[in-house]
């Protein structure tokens, strides 16, 4: 029996990758919107937004992008950082930690394990600084499928926050 599974291979990313990411970031306001979610991230497409390009050109720039790749197409990015974004309201750690600004996959890839594969490389990713924690925040809204995601992928819901009307959840994961 020959294996079907597909490899997903993850690379650090670089500004070259910024287009790639705002489409991605596009689709899947589209995605949403198609499924009736228009509250998550609005209806206008991410590379459209007040600050959306400049946003994923910063995190290509000063965070730590990374690409997955499938057969050698990007089909997910995800930025990690040293703590959440100062637009937020979410309280510091109260120690060292890596934060998950970003996590998106081509959604008509859905289902390949590509978020899970970028979340176990920001595990990679925080031990190997020597950081004992992964943070993440997520849309809270809904019927709560994202936090469910984060959860099944080793989170565990910590505090609650509204970001104006916008509920959110912040999620975290220890480090061996």
């Amino acid at each position: 029996m020959t294996d079907t599974t597909p490899r997903i291979y993850v690379r650090p990313g670089s500004l070259a990758d910024a287009p790639v990411i705002l489409d991605m970031l596009d689709s899947a306001v589209a995605w949403m919107n198609a499924r009736g979610n228009t509250e998550q991230w609005g209806t206008t497409p991410y590379s459209q937004k007040t600050g959306g390009v400049a946003r994923v050109q910063r995190y290509t720039t000063e965070n730590a992008p990374y690409i997955a790749e499938l057969d050698g197409t990007p089909v997910g990015a995800m930025v990690l950082d040293s703590g959440p974004s100062p637009q937020v309201p979410i309280a510091p750690a109260g120690e060292p930690e890596r934060y998950v600004r970003l996590l998106v996959s081509d959604r008509q890839r859905a289902g390949l394990g590509i978020g899970a594969a970028l979340l176990a490389h920001a595990v990679e990713e925080t031990r190997r600084a020597g950081v004992g924690l992964l943070r993440v925040d997520c849309w809270a809204g809904g019927g709560g499928e994202l936090v469910a995601f984060y959860e099944c992928n080793g989170f565990t819901a910590t505090d609650r926050f509204l970001s104006g009307a916008w509920p959110g959840q912040v999620l975290a994961r220890r480090v061996d």
